[in-house]
């Protein structure tokens, strides 16, 4: 996240606030959400269940349970061995370390807990179902067009679920935008058909997990249970249901995570298992917020643990991931959601902010099990290179760190985008921005995977940034259509939503229709230039999906020339698609003979958008503030 983006939204109160809370083994127990003990004693083990025939045999098991810690364990299962135990600061945990071998059967492994009372644990290996179901973990590519939403404000499928008894955060108040709204699994999964209509293949909820804070908990960025969907959402068996249900309607999801830190709320901060689980400070200390004292070959050591082991807020403990039992107990949780749901990516929130052998671990290990899934993290900084150092990149390993995230958030693009529509061309400046960002993908493995994007959730909508200009929302919604990488739309774009992050938040306004009560169903009723805008979206999104050449084509791009852009995607095959962005007012003609690498072979063409003939490829007089998206005819 952008540190002007999080002082605003303090300012603001969209991020959570309060006193300082001290992280230590002897604050007090936290209500518990996970399932139902099975055992006297022993709240809860995570994971809460595992799997055989996993590539990494190690198993680490956190117990919790009064005084669990001062107890030995035993067991005897066919394939697999206790490789001992680990006591905490926190008497409350203990660590069991397990190595489940090939050989070993799915059935319930009984762990005993020997003390003055024997206790006994009944705990789930269960059967993996991913390795020969090609309809999980498909992962996510630049064939996808993705639909970035926030589940509680996109629609209120079952308003049973709207207030939880003994939940911290109070009842719904659809007047408030730092309240809960009451969207739900269930009202994404009653628009399944209406992503379908839009063209979307992959849905990216913004974090479904439980987030029992008592302010603003409806973003989903301050987990308080990792192994839980917040009960608001729905339950973990729905969970699995609603990925299920999105593959047989053609749609991926995209499950959004946070490695870095955790609500203050949680089980784990308010009885940690020892102080070193989390960063300490002597008092509370913010992050800087400063991603380039990652790699700043001049930094004071201060400023780089500021910005790694500051907490994000005060309400969000920074996780300890040099801590080996913490790092090992973030990666079995993300690799337990993938293989239990089937899930098809994960996007990675604050990514730069971890630990940086953790992040390697992490991504090896969630890869080694599932090279298939789809990755790409946040990454929210200044400048090419600093944004493709957290990328699979061509450059040396620099202080340890060498990248193995398969993506990330084109932020550099958005900025250049955006640029192109709200300034004039310069020589380096407003179209030609998006011109000398591309030009930097050499710095990339495969800049292909990374996501485009117009707005999202913590940015101003994108059709108030252009001044809500028709013209130029058509610009930018055919380049994000067209342009390399994995495009992502933020809900309600489509129909022109719009406002600013400062000061009220309102670009997470509820999706008109998805709430009973509301005056509009942009679901189901869209007139004037809402219409036009679905139906713009629609036609482009649906053209890409069926033509292998605008999303996995090679890209070729000429300089621009007097504002106007030109690129072009192709294959070998024969195949190409002519993209001409004039970001002048005035109409310009363009003789293309420049372009004749490109057009040789093709004598006309059709725009996809308007089904338009363009005859004559010679010479184009192209409208004012105007993208064209021809399909070249030979």
């Amino acid at each position: 996240m952008n540190p002007l983006r999080i002082l605003s939204l303090l300012a603001a109160g969209a991020l959570l606030s309060g006193p300082a809370q001290a992280v230590a083994a002897s604050a007090p127990a936290a209500p518990l959400t996970a399932a139902p003990a099975k055992a006297a004693g022993i709240t809860r083990i995570d994971p809460t269940f595992w799997w055989v025939g996993m590539k990494n045999p190690r198993l680490q098991l956190l117990v919790h349970g009064p005084g669990i810690g001062n107890r030995t364990v035993a067991l005897s299962y066919a394939g697999v061995t206790l490789d001992g135990t680990q006591k905490l600061e926190n008497p409350n945990y203990l660590i069991v370390n397990l190595t489940i071998a090939p050989t070993a059967k799915p059935g319930k492994v009984a762990l005993e807990f020997r003390g003055a009372k024997k206790l006994t644990y009944q705990y789930d290996l269960r059967a993996r179902t991913t390795p020969n179901d090609p309809t999980k973990v498909q992962g996510v590519t630049s064939a996808d067009f993705v639909y970035l939403l926030m589940p509680d404000r996109f629609a209120n499928g079952d308003p049973k679920n709207d207030n939880i008894k003994g939940m911290r955060a109070p009842a719904v108040a659809r007047d408030s935008m730092y309240s809960r709204h009451g969207g739900d699994l269930k009202g994404i999964q009653d628009h399944f058909g209406y992503l379908r209509e839009l063209g979307v293949t992959a849905i990216w909820p913004t974090p479904i997990v439980e987030n029992d804070e008592p302010k603003t908990s409806y973003h989903g960025y301050a987990l308080t249970d990792f192994y839980n969907v917040d009960k608001r959402y729905g339950t973990n068996e729905e969970y699995v249901q609603f990925v299920q249900n999105a593959h047989r309607s053609g749609l991926k999801v995209i499950h959004d995570v946070v490695l870095n830190h955790m609500g203050t709320s949680g089980y784990l901060v308010q009885d940690a298992p020892a102080k070193d689980w989390f960063h300490q400070w002597s008092d509370f200390t913010r992050s800087n917020f400063r991603d380039a004292a990652f790699n700043d070959p001049y930094v004071s050591q201060y400023d780089r643990k500021q910005f790694g082991e500051g907490w994000f807020d005060k309400h969000m403990a920074d996780l300890n991931q040099s801590n080996p039992l913490v790092s090992n107990y973030i990666i079995q949780n993300f690799i337990w959601w993938v293989e239990n749901t089937g899930l098809d990516g994960y996007r990675v929130d604050t990514y730069g902010y971890s630990e940086r052998k953790f992040l390697m671990d992490w991504g090896a290990a969630i890869l080694a099990e599932y090279p298939r899934i789809g990755l790409f993290g946040e990454t929210w900084v200044q400048g090419t290179a600093q944004q493709a150092y957290f990328a699979q990149n061509i450059f040396p390993t620099v202080d340890g760190f060498k990248a193995n995230l398969p993506g990330v958030t084109d932020f550099q693009l958005q900025y250049a985008i955006n640029e192109a529509l709200t300034r004039d061309a310069g020589w380096t400046e407003g179209v030609n921005k998006i011109y000398y960002t591309l030009q930097a993908d050499w710095m990339y493995q495969d800049p292909m995977r990374n996501v485009l994007f117009l707005d999202n959730h913590d940015l101003s909508r994108y059709y108030s940034v252009i001044g809500e200009d028709f013209a130029k929302y058509k610009m930018g919604l055919a380049w994000l259509l067209t342009c390399r990488g994995i495009p992502q739309l933020y809900y309600g774009t489509e129909v022109l939503m719009k406002n600013y992050s400062n000061p009220d938040g309102k670009v997470r306004e509820d999706f008109p229709g998805g709430f009973a009560g509301d005056q509009k169903n942009l679901f189901t009723t869209r007139t004037g230039q809402e219409a036009e805008a679905f139906s713009y979206v629609s036609k482009l999104a649906n053209y890409r999906k069926t033509h292998p050449v605008l999303h996995s084509g090679k890209l070729m791009q000429f300089i621009p020339d007097q504002g106007v852009y030109t690129y072009f995607r192709y294959n070998d095959q024969g195949e190409a698609v002519m993209v001409m962005m004039n970001s002048n007012k005035e109409e310009k003609t363009v003789e293309t003979s420049r372009f004749a690498e490109r057009l040789n072979g093709f004598s006309g063409g059709t725009e996809i958008t308007t089904g338009a003939a363009v005859a004559d490829l010679k010479t184009l007089r192209i409208p004012g503030r105007t993208a064209w998206v021809v399909e070249l005819k030979r």
